[in-house]
């Protein structure tokens, strides 16, 4: 059986390399991550950029739909043409909280008229 010290310094020895390649596979990750930074960042950014032209077209047809131009998504989720201007005029959390009661409207008429 090998001396305790022998024993100690061969179980320092054993750590120092798992511990070291332990730090070798997490900087080749992060060398893999940086490399690919780049790229990741310019698809973000061209997705960001879709959707906010995305989002400013659906504001403009929102804006003029209320003028009688073409259907927005209150028309298609069933609101009354009439309704229609109230609901656009209203912070998007109030429309959130309007289409939420909708909901539970349309929940309870099922569960009285199953």
């Amino acid at each position: 059986m090998p001396a305790p010290q022998t024993v100690i310094q061969a179980a320092l020895s054993r750590l120092a390399a798992r511990a070291g390649s332990g730090l070798i596979d997490a900087a080749a990750q992060a060398a893999v991550l940086l490399q690919d930074a780049p790229e990741r960042l310019l698809q973000e950014w061209n997705l960001f950029r879709e959707e906010v032209e995305q989002e400013a077209l659906r504001l403009e047809r929102n804006a003029t739909g209320a003028a009688g131009s073409p259907p927005d998504a209150a028309a298609s989720a069933g609101q009354a043409p009439a309704d229609r201007p109230a609901a656009q005029s209203l912070d998007p959390q109030a429309q959130i909280d309007a289409l939420r009661a909708r909901v539970a409207a349309f929940s309870r008429r099922l569960d009285i008229n199953p």
